[in-house]
């Protein structure tokens, strides 16, 4: 049997010891299904969180068909599958183990939604989710998906720009930024329940950026209604930015003057900058960030280089004109 030396396992696989630490308490603050699974009475696959691909949810209506020749999707890249993308997972309100969202995300209620507006706009509200995705056509778009723990997928999100609904909120001329907040509910999150991050989970964008495009409000994959773990009901996709500017299951979004602070620039400020931007030249302190190994493609997922903005370098590289990419990482 061989063993693995600490030298031949890849940074980006060894867990932060304070997350390490977090995740046994995590499995204590999971509760009683967990406990009975450690008893015997549920067997060692439920204690350990094996991975569960999702369950195929009801087909999303008013999709429109997708451009082959726009900008937006990767037409040369097979998207990964629903079983992989559905099973390898961050999402640490479910747990930090990328197979416990599968596990514990399963009785997240996600009818009814809704999504509060607030801060510098003239139309603050909350919006019930049906009242979100009113007068939208939605559509497919194959982005690619990398995460900072240098692993990457190629998903068929469904959604429709953000920009359309900044747009429906009307920011005002102080709004420079803008804000997106997670669901927090330790009740039906058990990972919030142990201090892993300091919840609920915060992410920000500048308001060019969330006025690009590219960036949208993702609903669905693969033409059905989102799974839980990726995100359900109403999650954000940036696909030139790490995974986890990305924020899920979206309950506020909020208009500022000023830059947001989130939740892992809170957490760990020298590993993770607000603008989070992929750039292979910039490696994380415990890993390299010029190779990604992608999901899917092989006995031990090959590795590949890590292209600049994720690939999407010709369509957003001018939203940062001038600046220093180094420093404002």
């Amino acid at each position: 049997m061989a063993i693995l030396r600490k030298s031949d396992i890849p940074s980006s696989e060894i867990i932060d010891k304070s997350l390490y630490l977090n995740r046994r308490a995590f499995i204590r603050a999971a509760g009683g299904a967990t406990a009975a699974a450690a008893a015997g009475v549920l067997g060692a696959e439920a204690f350990l969180g094996a991975a569960t691909p999702a369950p195929h949810g009801r087909k999303l209506e008013y999709i429109k068909a997708r451009d082959q020749e726009s900008a937006f999707s990767v037409e040369d890249e097979k998207p990964n599958t629903w079983e992989q993308i559905t099973t390898y997972n961050n999402y640490y309100e479910f747990g930090v183990d990328k197979d416990q969202p599968s596990t514990f995300a399963r009785q997240l209620k996600t009818e009814p939604w809704t999504v509060a507006v607030e801060g510098e706009c003239n139309k603050k509200a909350v919006y019930h989710l049906e009242d979100v995705l009113k007068g939208e056509a939605l559509e497919e778009r194959i982005y690619r998906h990398r995460c900072v723990e240098a692993w990457s997928m190629v998903i068929p999100w469904v959604g429709f720009p953000l920009s359309h609904f900044i747009k429906r909120c009307e920011p005002t001329s102080k709004a420079k930024f803008v804000e997106f907040t997670t669901l927090y509910d330790p009740k039906q999150m058990p990972g919030t329940r142990v201090p892993v991050l300091d919840w609920p989970y915060v992410e920000g964008l500048r308001m060019d950026e969330a006025m690009h495009p590219l960036a949208i409000l993702g609903v669905g994959l693969y033409g059905e209604v989102m799974p839980n773990q990726d995100g359900a009901p109403i999650r954000l996709v940036v696909p030139w930015k790490y995974g986890f500017k990305s924020v899920k299951s979206i309950v506020k979004i909020r208009f500022v003057e000023k830059q947001p602070m989130n939740t892992w620039q809170k957490q760990a400020p020298n590993e993770y900058g607000f603008y989070s931007n992929v750039n292979p030249t910039v490696d994380h302190p415990r890993w390299s960030q010029a190779t990604e190994r992608h999901i899917g493609s092989g006995l031990f997922d090959q590795r590949r280089p890590t292209l600049p903005f994720n690939g999407y370098g010709a369509q957003v590289a001018g939203l940062y004109s001038g600046m220093d990419l180094r420093k404002f990482f």
